[in-house]
């Protein structure tokens, strides 16, 4: 009687890897297109020739082209290659464990220099195409809510400090920091006006904490 054969182990590290090496090769020749040439200009047969793949690879490592440009929009807020949610941010973690009002305020205009470095060529090949393409409307929204739902929760929280200003509601606050952490906001002072990104940070924080803050004196 034949003996036999054991089938090989099948290696479901080692596929998850290569697929995770074939999302990551993708969106970051989408990123580079997109960030050059707008949304509706690229197409899926560019980004896979720029990727080196098929173009049904495309589809099948992350989906059609509104599918892959959010995924892109998650990736440059989150620094990571796939979304991470807001609680599980370093940044955050750092700013909810540090007690003084000014450091938060450090703390996130770092952040928010970091993450524009990677958003704001994106946000804004959104905020063209968004007029044209339901999906992306839909997304423009949405980004743009859960930005301000947050920095509702951030003005709330400097004012638990005692240190928001006594003229300041929260929602004022939180509209000020808004408007201020906005890729169009970056885009102009970095991009159009060509401040280095450190000094752009270093004016948020300067900014913010005159903006939001009890004068130190006063207190």
């Amino acid at each position: 009687m034949a003996k036999s054969v054991k089938p090989r182990p099948y290696h479901a590290p080692r596929r998850a890897e290569a697929a995770a090496r074939t999302r990551r090769t993708i969106a970051e020749a989408a990123d580079r297109l997109f960030a050059e040439h707008g949304y509706n200009a690229v197409t899926m047969a560019q980004i896979a020739a720029e990727a080196g793949v098929a173009a049904d690879t495309v589809y099948a490592a992350i989906g059609p082209k509104p599918v892959l440009f959010r995924l892109l929009i998650e990736r440059a807020i989150s620094g990571e290659d796939d979304a991470v949610t807001p609680l599980e941010r370093d940044y955050v973690r750092a700013m909810r464990s540090e007690p003084d009002a000014r450091a938060k305020l450090a703390i996130y205009a770092r952040a928010v220099r970091l993450i524009q470095a990677r958003l704001a060529p994106l946000f804004l090949a959104l905020q063209s195409a968004a007029s044209s393409e339901p999906e992306l409307a839909a997304l423009w929204r949405e980004i743009s809510e859960r930005r301000a739902a947050n920095m509702r929760l951030l003005a709330a929280d400097l004012a638990t400090s005692g240190l928001l200003r006594a003229d300041l509601s929260i929602d004022e606050a939180a509209d000020i920091i808004w408007s201020m952490n906005a890729a169009e906001y970056y885009d102009l002072l970095v991009h159009q006006r060509g401040w280095l990104p450190e000094r752009f940070e270093a004016w948020l924080v300067d900014a913010w904490q005159r903006l939001l803050l009890r004068d130190s004196a006063s207190q």
